[in-house]
Protein backbone atom coordinates (compact mmCIF):
# COMPACT_ATOMS: atom_id res chain seq x y z
CA UNK A 1 0.00 0.00 0.00
CA UNK A 2 1.73 3.18 -1.02
CA UNK A 3 1.82 6.50 1.44
CA UNK A 4 0.46 9.75 0.63
CA UNK A 5 1.67 12.80 1.70
CA UNK A 6 -1.29 13.55 4.20
CA UNK A 7 -0.18 10.00 6.12
CA UNK A 8 3.11 10.88 6.18
CA UNK A 9 4.17 11.78 9.50
CA UNK A 10 4.85 15.55 9.40
CA UNK A 11 8.40 15.91 11.65
CA UNK A 12 8.45 19.63 11.09
CA UNK A 13 5.23 20.01 12.90
CA UNK A 14 6.34 17.50 15.84
CA UNK A 15 9.80 18.89 16.47
CA UNK A 16 8.29 21.93 16.73
CA UNK A 17 5.48 20.74 19.38
CA UNK A 18 8.70 19.39 20.80
CA UNK A 19 10.75 22.56 21.20
CA UNK A 20 7.34 24.50 23.02
CA UNK A 21 7.13 22.09 25.09
CA UNK A 22 10.39 22.71 26.27
CA UNK A 23 9.84 26.62 26.08
CA UNK A 24 6.91 26.26 28.63
CA UNK A 25 8.97 23.98 30.77
CA UNK A 26 11.69 26.76 31.12
CA UNK A 27 9.95 29.64 31.33
CA UNK A 28 8.02 28.05 34.08
CA UNK A 29 11.27 27.57 35.77
CA UNK A 30 11.64 31.13 36.24
CA UNK A 31 9.04 31.80 38.68
CA UNK A 32 10.80 31.27 41.52
CA UNK A 33 11.36 33.31 44.49
CA UNK A 34 14.89 31.67 44.92
CA UNK A 35 17.37 34.20 42.96
CA UNK A 36 19.89 31.64 42.55
CA UNK A 37 17.17 29.15 40.93
CA UNK A 38 15.95 32.04 38.82
CA UNK A 39 19.44 32.86 37.46
CA UNK A 40 19.80 29.30 36.87
CA UNK A 41 16.47 29.42 34.82
CA UNK A 42 17.75 32.37 32.59
CA UNK A 43 20.96 31.06 31.72
CA UNK A 44 19.48 28.09 30.83
CA UNK A 45 17.25 29.81 28.50
CA UNK A 46 19.85 31.76 27.16
CA UNK A 47 22.24 29.01 26.26
CA UNK A 48 18.99 26.86 24.61
CA UNK A 49 18.99 28.44 20.95
CA UNK A 50 21.81 27.46 18.36
CA UNK A 51 22.11 31.05 17.23
CA UNK A 52 20.20 34.20 18.06
CA UNK A 53 20.33 36.89 15.24
CA UNK A 54 19.04 40.62 14.72
CA UNK A 55 19.00 42.89 11.39
CA UNK A 56 17.92 46.12 11.14
CA UNK A 57 15.40 47.90 8.79
CA UNK A 58 14.81 47.72 5.59
CA UNK A 59 16.50 50.55 3.00
CA UNK A 60 16.85 51.55 -0.48
CA UNK A 61 19.64 50.04 -2.44
CA UNK A 62 23.02 51.91 -2.73
CA UNK A 63 22.17 53.36 0.92
CA UNK A 64 24.59 52.67 3.13
CA UNK A 65 23.47 51.22 6.61
CA UNK A 66 21.93 53.62 9.18
CA UNK A 67 24.52 54.67 12.05
CA UNK A 68 23.28 53.50 15.71
CA UNK A 69 20.34 51.94 13.59
CA UNK A 70 18.08 49.74 16.01
CA UNK A 71 17.34 46.41 15.18
CA UNK A 72 14.02 46.00 14.09
CA UNK A 73 13.55 42.18 13.79
CA UNK A 74 14.64 39.14 15.53
CA UNK A 75 15.36 35.36 15.05
CA UNK A 76 15.97 32.95 17.43
CA UNK A 77 17.20 29.21 16.25
CA UNK A 78 16.40 26.49 17.58
CA UNK A 79 17.34 23.84 15.74
CA UNK A 80 18.32 22.75 12.23
CA UNK A 81 19.13 20.27 9.76
CA UNK A 82 15.84 19.03 9.03
CA UNK A 83 13.64 19.96 10.52
CA UNK A 84 14.66 23.53 11.41
CA UNK A 85 12.31 25.15 13.88
CA UNK A 86 12.68 29.36 15.19
CA UNK A 87 11.19 32.15 16.84
CA UNK A 88 10.63 35.47 14.54
CA UNK A 89 9.05 38.59 16.33
CA UNK A 90 9.85 42.42 15.59
CA UNK A 91 11.48 44.27 18.42
CA UNK A 92 10.09 47.82 19.63
CA UNK A 93 12.56 51.19 19.52
CA UNK A 94 13.67 49.93 23.14
CA UNK A 95 14.81 46.32 22.06
CA UNK A 96 12.20 44.17 23.70
CA UNK A 97 10.98 41.29 21.26
CA UNK A 98 7.33 41.95 19.59
CA UNK A 99 4.91 39.33 18.44
CA UNK A 100 6.78 35.97 18.78
CA UNK A 101 5.85 33.51 16.50
CA UNK A 102 6.74 29.97 16.26
CA UNK A 103 8.18 28.70 12.91
CA UNK A 104 9.15 25.18 11.52
CA UNK A 105 9.97 23.84 7.89
CA UNK A 106 11.30 20.08 6.95
CA UNK A 107 12.60 19.30 3.70
CA UNK A 108 10.76 20.47 0.46
CA UNK A 109 8.72 22.73 2.49
CA UNK A 110 8.30 26.22 3.04
CA UNK A 111 7.90 28.04 6.77
CA UNK A 112 4.88 26.94 8.45
CA UNK A 113 3.64 29.57 11.76
CA UNK A 114 3.19 26.94 14.26
CA UNK A 115 0.03 27.92 16.37
CA UNK A 116 0.02 28.25 19.82
CA UNK A 117 -2.50 28.14 22.56
CA UNK A 118 -2.46 31.10 24.82
CA UNK A 119 -0.62 29.86 27.80
CA UNK A 120 2.39 28.81 24.91
CA UNK A 121 2.40 32.21 23.54
CA UNK A 122 2.45 33.82 26.98
CA UNK A 123 5.32 31.39 27.10
CA UNK A 124 6.95 32.08 23.87
CA UNK A 125 6.70 35.39 24.83
CA UNK A 126 8.71 35.68 28.06
CA UNK A 127 11.20 33.08 27.18
CA UNK A 128 12.24 35.99 24.04
CA UNK A 129 12.05 38.46 26.61
CA UNK A 130 15.17 36.71 28.26
CA UNK A 131 17.86 37.68 25.36
CA UNK A 132 19.25 41.14 24.84
CA UNK A 133 18.93 42.40 21.48
CA UNK A 134 20.79 45.69 21.33
CA UNK A 135 24.52 45.83 20.16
Amino acid sequence: MKTTLKEKEDHGKNQAKAQIASIVEMVAALDTENDEDRESAQETIQNDPLSVEVRESWHALGQNEIPNEIPAEFKILLCWGGPVVQIIGELSEHGQPENPQLQYQDWFTGWTDHPLTDEEQDALQTYCEQFYFRN
